[in-house]
């Protein structure tokens, strides 16, 4: 017997087609949207130098710390005005990627 597939409908300029959906799509991670108030690592490093404390105030654009990876040093930028609520790393420590360093308040 023939496995029957779903039909799924998408629209693309106000056209209406329909399509089955793979078993890679099905299983494909799902996009969350990143919080704006989590400054997380988008690669896997080490932390060199933390620029600021718990509790500080900063401008936007002022640098929080210095991440090395793959021998480069990036320099890790708050990306609005606002205040340091929490930081969840220490300097020297390895962080993977995706690891939350600051949270803000707003």
């Amino acid at each position: 017997m023939e496995e029957k597939k779903e039909l799924v409908e998408f629209a693309v300029t106000a056209r209406k087609y329909k399509t089955t959906l793979t078993k890679k799509y099905l299983n494909r991670k799902v996009y969350i949207q990143p919080n704006p108030f989590e400054v997380e690592s988008h690669i896997p490093g080490t932390i060199i130098s933390i620029s600021v404390k718990e509790g500080d105030t900063v401008k936007e654009g002022q640098e929080l710390l210095t991440l090395e990876a793959m021998k480069m040093l990036n320099k890790v930028t708050m990306p609005f005005d606002g205040k340091i609520k929490k930081i969840s790393v220490t300097e020297g420590e390895r962080i993977p990627k995706g690891h939350i360093m600051i949270e803000l308040e707003d």
